[in-house]
C-alpha cells in the first residue's frame, strides 16, 4: 500500500479527511519550496501536491500560470524539482504528489522519469492533460513501480469517463469542482454533492475535491462530501505576495 492510500486509510478509521495543499515548486525558489513543505506539514496538510512549472498550463488559472513563470525564470526544470523531492525525503515521509503536464515528462521519457520519480521519493503524480483513454503504456509502467496513477474527474464528466478513471486512478481520484480553471470561483450546491455520491457508488477509492476552494469555509463544505480538500491558488498567492501560510493552512485543517 503506497504512502497515499495509507493516508487516506488512516484519516478515515480516525472519520477524518485528507487536507491536500498546492504549491508551485520553484517559485519563489527551490530551497523556498522545500521550506514551504515543512510549513505545509508542520499545520496540518496530510498529502502535498508539488506543480512542475510548464510554458503552458491549460488547466490553470492566472495566479498557478504567474507563478509557473516566476518559477520557469528561475531554471527550474523537471530533473531540479526531483531533486528538491530527494532533499524533501530527507527530512519528511509526508506523500508528495507531482502535478505536471504531459510535455515534460514525454520530453524526459515515460519510463526514465517514473524510474526516477520513485527512486527520488515522489508518491504520485497528477497529469491533466494525460487521459486514461491515452496512458496505457505509463499506467503500466508506474504500476509496476508502485507510483500512483491519479486523474481528474469534472462535473460535466459520463457515466463512461467515470468508469474508466475510476479503473485506471490509483491513491486517489481528483473531484474537479467546477468547470473551469485553478482558482475560479466555487460554486457549492446540488450537483457537486450528487456528483461526488455517484463517483462514491461506482469506486471504493477516496475522492479528492479541487479547484476553487479558496477558503477554511469552502474546505468546510466539501470536506462533508469528499475524502480530501485539495487549495492551491489561495496558498500560491499568498506565497507571491510575501505573506505566511502556516496560519492559513492551520485554519484550512480546523475546517477539515
Amino acid at each position: 500500500m503506497s504512502r497515499i492510500s495509507n493516508t487516506f486509510k488512516k484519516l478515515r478509521g480516525n472519520g477524518d479527511k485528507a487536507l491536500i495543499p498546492y504549491i508551485m515548486a520553484g517559485d519563489p525558489s527551490l530551497d523556498a519550496t522545500r521550506r514551504f513543505v515543512m510549513d505545509l506539514e508542520a499545520s496540518g496538510a496530510d498529502i502535498i501536491e508539488l506543480g512542475v512549472p510548464f510554458s503552458d498550463p491549460l488547466a490553470d488559472g492566472p495566479v498557478i500560470q504567474q507563478a509557473a513563470e516566476r518559477s520557469l525564470l528561475n531554471g527550474t526544470t523537471l530533473k531540479k524539482v526531483l531533486g528538491l523531492v530527494k532533499e524533501i525525503r530527507r527530512e519528511s515521509e509526508i506523500p508528495l504528489v507531482l502535478m505536471t503536464y504531459f510535455n515534460p515528462v514525454f520530453k524526459y521519457g515515460n519510463e526514465r522519469f517514473i524510474k526516477d520519480a520513485v527512486k527520488a521519493g515522489v508518491d504520485g503524480v497528477i497529469i491533466p492533460d494525460l487521459i486514461p483513454d491515452e496512458a496505457r503504456d505509463f499506467i503500466h509502467l508506474a504500476r509496476e513501480s508502485k507510483l500512483d496513477t491519479i486523474f481528474l474527474l469534472a462535473p460535466t464528466s459520463t457515466q463512461a469517463r467515470i468508469n474508466k478513471v475510476a479503473k485506471a486512478a490509483t491513491g486517489f481520484i481528483y473531484y474537479v469542482s467546477i468547470t473551469g480553471i485553478t482558482g475560479a470561483a466555487l460554486t457549492f450546491g446540488k450537483q457537486m454533492k450528487e456528483n461526488i455520491n455517484l463517483l462514491r457508488s461506482t469506486t471504493k477509492k477516496p475522492v479528492a475535491a479541487g479547484f476553487g476552494i479558496s477558503n477554511p469555509e469552502d474546505a468546510s463544505m466539501v470536506s462533508k462530501l469528499a475524502d480530501g480538500v485539495i487549495v492551491g491558488s489561495a496558498i500560491v498567492k499568498l506565497i507571491a505576495q510575501g505573506k505566511g501560510i502556516k496560519g492559513f493552512v492551520k485554519n484550512l485543517r480546523k475546517a477539515v
